[in-house]
């Protein structure tokens, strides 16, 4: 790989590393607004049942389980941006090895 190659390479992953903070944001933002909106939707629907504080949480969960789904999933989003992140930084890493040990081959 020539060392042209290898900046190019870096340039691109430092601009995927700087897109990845805002999908980064964004991941974080969707599930806190996921977890507001299962908060919302248990609270009101233990708020509406009757019975036992057992069946009223019960019911509640029951009532929530499609929000709770959507946080979930929101949940999964940031764990795999998290994921792509670390490995883009994890590149980043061995292309800056690599354009380190081409310098210092080149000294030889």
């Amino acid at each position: 790989m020539l060392p042209s190659q290898i900046m190019s390479e870096l340039e691109e992953l430092t601009r995927l590393n700087r897109k990845g903070v805002d999908a980064l944001y964004e991941a974080e933002e969707n599930l806190a607004k996921a977890e507001h909106k299962l908060d919302l939707v248990e609270a009101q629907a233990f708020l509406e049942s009757q019975g036992t504080v057992a069946d009223r949480q019960a019911l509640a969960r029951l009532e929530a389980a499609d929000t709770r789904l959507e946080r979930d999933l929101a949940k999964a989003q940031l764990n795999r941006v998290k994921t792509k992140l670390k490995i883009i930084e994890t590149e980043i890493m061995t292309q800056a090895t690599r354009a380190k040990m081409m310098q210092a081959e080149m000294r030889l």
